[in-house]
């Protein structure tokens, strides 16, 4: 893979993973990813999707920004548009641009994410418990589950909550849905 970000992303989970002692069968298990799926990402052989990304966060207690805050270049003070991150996972639909990346001694981080028309996301566990999130709708339609509780929202509309268990993004309607997201 001729990818630098993929690559080093490659090499920060197999660290990860090494970190923890845990072998890939430990970690298969631990993330609900297959065996073969994770070598084959370790050895940047394939690029992971969205989910597949928050599920190994998720057995790391990372959240995905954190993550790939780790392969990213360092940030700034200030993070001119072009020097901002950006992360597409095109089996999904989905991209979300690093407007404000994490950083140690801040608690906030901000994205700038798209969901394409007709797109689906379904996170079965946080990447982090208790992780809060303000997302504000700024074009699109979307209902978004957060465990049971459905939220339909609209251009200017915000939501505040706090994952616990599961979380489903889903596009309404013949446009794509932008939104940031605001995590604390």
């Amino acid at each position: 893979m001729s990818d630098p970000l993929e690559l080093t992303l490659a090499n920060r989970l197999r660290a990860l993973r090494r970190q923890q002692g845990w072998s890939l069968d430990e970690m298969a298990q631990r993330a609900g990813v297959s065996r073969a799926s994770l070598s084959r990402i370790e050895k940047a052989e394939v690029s992971p999707t969205t989910a597949v990304l928050a599920k190994i966060c998720s057995a790391f207690g990372l959240s995905l920004s954190h993550l790939l805050a780790q392969v990213e270049s360092g940030p700034r003070a200030l993070v001119p548009l072009a020097d901002q991150p950006l992360w597409q996972d095109q089996a999904s639909g989905f991209s979300r641009r690093s407007v404000s990346p994490p950083e140690p001694g801040l608690s906030c981080e901000v994205l700038a994410c798209t969901l394409e028309a007709g797109a689906s996301l379904h996170y079965p566990q946080p990447t982090r418990p208790g992780l809060e999130h303000h997302l504000v709708m700024q074009s699109g339609q979307l209902r978004l589950w957060v465990e049971d509780q459905a939220y339909d929202l609209g251009p200017g509309d915000c939501l505040r909550y706090k994952t616990f268990g599961q979380s489903r993004f889903q596009v309404l309607g013949e446009q794509s849905a932008q939104y940031l997201l605001v995590l604390i």
